[in-house]
């Protein structure tokens, strides 16, 4: 029988759609701008995969769950049809670091095999500050960045890692557990740091390595060549709004246009001019309620793929949706695309994701005037 310690993050993304860049220490500005919980319903939506896998088999493995109460797992788990579960920590109203440290002393004790949990980057890094590389981790994706190496591409990919790992079709391998300085994230600066090590599940077409940054003067002098291109196609149409996405390659494209763009944050151009600065989900539905021609320029992060789903939660459902696939203008360097075959997607909705997913290649501008096609996945 696998002994899996489970928990939730519930607060894990609650910042992401209202411009907060994470979460940490900021949940209650988080919901007094409109931000609800949602990492409950992304670790439901793994464990619903999780049992229709493991009930399609004739031999299935045996599990035991062991987890907190409420909502860091007790209630997604009994929702989902999974009965067996020790509850080992009750957690606090509003749930912190320091029960998530507590719950993974609780599994340390009972010697599980795997701690499966939902969140961010943050909550990896507090798990492993515990339990070291001494047990494998799984992440399901809930939080604002995830750039650790133990999170599986969307919540269903995740349960699919999982049930091919209790049926030993795949092993372990050793990734990074990294995390950015929210505090710096919000002042729009990068200060990543990689914490430690940790094993997990490895199957490569759905956990996607850790974020890798891609540096060098030739890439400064390709990303000035997107962004005259970008440049030349904004002033084309004066008409049309531009939301740029995050990113040293759109903050490039800022620079060429002669306005203050934030590295990290969503903005918006219309007419040359900056109409909008690191905006949220609400702010950026309200623009685009007043311009009915629009565009999405976004760059993929580097090793990983992601266009959407990480470090831009702004860019809801409703958001890709009033822009459309059709709009979407995705802009990389060729040494960044050398080390990110994919474009992966997690918008949060699995019908959207498969949308995108079906179109298989989207075009990348990669130089003035050069578009190269690059797959899509989730």
């Amino acid at each position: 029988m696998a002994r899996i310690g489970f928990l939730i993050n519930p607060i894990a993304g609650m910042g992401g759609r209202v411009g907060l860049k994470g979460t940490d220490g900021v949940a209650e500005e988080a919901a007094r701008r409109g931000a609800s919980p949602s990492a409950n319903e992304r670790a439901r939506e793994a464990l619903r995969e999780l049992k229709r896998l493991i009930d399609g088999l004739s031999s299935p493995p045996a599990l035991e769950w062991l987890t907190a109460s409420g909502d860091m797992g007790a209630d997604a788990l009994s929702s989902t049809g999974f009965a067996a579960k020790l509850l080992l920590h009750r957690a606090s109203a509003q749930s912190s670091a320091e029960d998530t440290r507590r719950l993974v002393a609780a599994f340390m004790a009972a010697k599980v095999d795997l701690i499966l949990f939902c969140g961010g980057d943050g909550t990896a890094r507090d798990i492993c500050a515990i339990a070291g590389d001494t047990v494998p981790i799984l992440g399901i994706p809930a939080g604002v960045k995830m750039y650790s190496g133990v999170f599986g591409t969307t919540p269903v990919t995740t349960a699919r890692i999982l049930a091919r790992y209790l049926l030993k079709e795949i092993g372990l391998a050793t990734t990074e557990i990294v995390d950015l300085d929210e505090d710096s994230y919000r002042r729009d600066e990068w200060a990543v740091r990689l914490y430690m090590s940790a094993r997990t599940p490895s199957e490569p077409s759905y956990t996607p390595t850790a974020k890798a940054i891609i540096a060098g003067a030739d890439e400064d002098a390709v990303k000035s060549d997107i962004a005259a291109q970008l440049r030349d196609d904004i002033a084309s149409h004066p008409d049309m709004l531009y939301l740029l996405g995050p990113g040293s390659t759109l903050q490039a494209i800022g620079r060429a246009l002669s306005v203050e763009k934030t590295l990290l944050g969503i903005d918006a151009v219309a007419g040359g001019m900056l109409v909008g600065s690191d905006l949220s989900e609400r702010q950026i539905l309200d623009l685009l309620a007043r311009y009915p021609v629009r565009k999405l320029v976004l760059s993929p992060i580097g090793a990983q793929g992601f266009i959407f789903g990480r470090g831009n939660q702004q860019l809801s459902p409703a958001v890709i949706q009033l822009i459309g696939a059709d709009n979407i203008v995705v802009v990389a360097t060729p040494a960044k695309l050398v080390r990110t075959p994919f474009l992966r997607v997690d918008t949060g909705d699995e019908a959207l994701d498969e949308a995108l997913i079906s179109r298989k290649f989207l075009p990348v501008i990669v130089g003035y005037q050069h578009i190269r096609l690059v797959k899509v996945a989730g």
